[in-house]
């Protein structure tokens, strides 16, 4: 255990203080496990019981499944909160209340309060900053908190609060460090957000079979996809359906995020009697951009740029596929990622549709070396140039495409995070 204090000297610590004092507090950067944050969220008397909680776990669509929900709760009148992690700029983007950040001195005054009890109990980054964002909530108190699970489940901070409804998103193969090496190990590790009696709504449309045992074991009152609830292409428009009650929502206008989290997401909707037509689901779909998924800068006089987070082989797949639906004369690839993902599996769906690859290094850690990356290219004789850093890299790339191609920057939220204010800031001066 950790008898590290912050100093008692230190006047008016600013938020960068504070959360660098917690990134050396604790001996692991991630340490799965309930025990250390239930003992101090005990000591803080955390209780969510003002609100309907709803928590979102899943490999991939986390963030675009819980975005699609926040917009339609806003919509509709409600009060909604969504913690998610991790941030691409700002810490405070962690914890939104009615799509506002969090403010510095809420989260400061949420930290002094855990300072204060937890006493010899170390915790992780995770775990103190989660305990601070349920703080703030449970000031703010709104009425729908939405919260994405960070890693896994069954383990994962977030878990501490029961959920009113349980959301899978999709089961891939990710963090097998932590999780375990195959779907049927993960899956169970994301079915452990489920409660007994509680809905649960399962986005994917093969679940493994440790989830649906698990929400059998438990009682769980579960929807599945194309089971309970689908989405299906007619003609040029989607349409969402409620097979149970045999409702159908026509003509629905193309997302901006995967077609398949808006349905998982309309169905938590649905959970919540909240009245769904054609017209406020074409509403909420419009409402809905993520930034960093998939998201586009189109640009009249250079090459288009599209950003996405994607660090795993299913996101890679579809980043993929969605990449080969779109007609650009040539597409470079601009790429940074962690060493522990499975840079095989995340580049390799990729070939088929990159021209030329743009690879490089995050100044930390924990990322992937541009040896790392380049061997698989050179074995799949991948076109490609290396550089010193992800700015770099990008400049080559707008240097060397012209109006009707495409860069796409990916392969970590840190690599959006280099790229996405030069794109915000040219696009505010023009």
């Amino acid at each position: 255990m950790s008898n590290n204090k912050i100093p008692s000297h230190l006047q008016n610590i600013s938020l960068l203080q504070w959360l660098s004092y917690l990134e050396q507090l604790h001996h692991q950067e991630i340490d799965l496990g309930l025990t250390r944050i239930k003992l101090v969220a005990e000591r803080l008397t955390i209780d969510f019981s003002f609100a309907k909680v709803i928590t979102v776990a899943g490999t991939n669509g986390k963030g675009t499944t819980c975005a699609f929900i926040e917009n339609a709760l806003l919509d509709t009148g409600y009060q909604v909160a969504v913690y998610s992690s991790p941030h691409i700029h700002r810490f405070n983007e962690r914890l939104r209340i009615n799509r506002h950040d969090v403010d510095d001195q809420s989260l400061i005054q949420a930290f002094e309060q855990i300072e204060a009890v937890r006493a010899d109990v170390s915790l992780s980054y995770y775990e103190y900053t989660t305990l601070a964002a349920f703080l703030v909530l449970m000031a703010k108190k709104p009425e729908i908190i939405i919260l994405e699970v960070g890693l896994g489940g069954r383990l994962d901070a977030t878990n501490i609060i029961d959920a009113d409804i349980a959301v899978l998103t999709t089961i891939d193969i990710d963090h097998i460090g932590f999780l375990g090496d195959n779907r049927e190990q993960i899956g169970y590790e994301k079915a452990g957000i489920m409660r007994t009696n509680k809905p649960v709504i399962i986005g994917d449309k093969n679940p493994p079979q440790s989830v649906l045992e698990q929400a059998k074991n438990i009682a769980a009152n579960t929807y599945v996809r194309q089971q309970e609830f689908d989405i299906t292409l007619t003609g040029d428009t989607w349409q969402w359906c409620y097979l149970p009650k045999q409702q159908v929502f026509s003509h629905l206008s193309t997302p901006f995020i995967p077609v398949d989290n808006v349905a998982t997401a309309l169905m938590v909707l649905q959970c919540l009697s909240i009245e769904l037509s054609t017209n406020n689901i074409n509403k909420w779909l419009t409402l809905t951009k993520v930034a960093g998924r998939m998201e586009l800068f189109a640009q009249t006089r250079y090459a288009d740029v599209i950003l996405d987070v994607a660090h795993n082989a299913q996101a890679a797949r579809f980043l993929a596929q969605t990449l080969a639906n779109k007609k650009y004369r040539q597409i470079t690839a601009v790429v940074a990622m962690m060493a522990d993902k499975d840079i095989a599996q995340v580049l390799s769906p990729l070939f088929a549709v990159v021209d030329h690859w743009h690879v490089t290094t995050l100044n930390m850690s924990r990322a992937a070396t541009i040896t790392q990356l380049i061997e698989h290219l050179v074995a799949n004789k991948q076109s490609y140039n290396c550089f010193d850093n992800v700015q770099e890299a990008y400049k080559m790339a707008c240097d060397n495409t012209q109006q009707d191609d495409l860069i796409i920057v990916f392969g970590s939220f840190f690599t959006v995070a280099e790229i996405r204010p030069l794109l915000l800031n040219k696009q505010a001066n023009n």
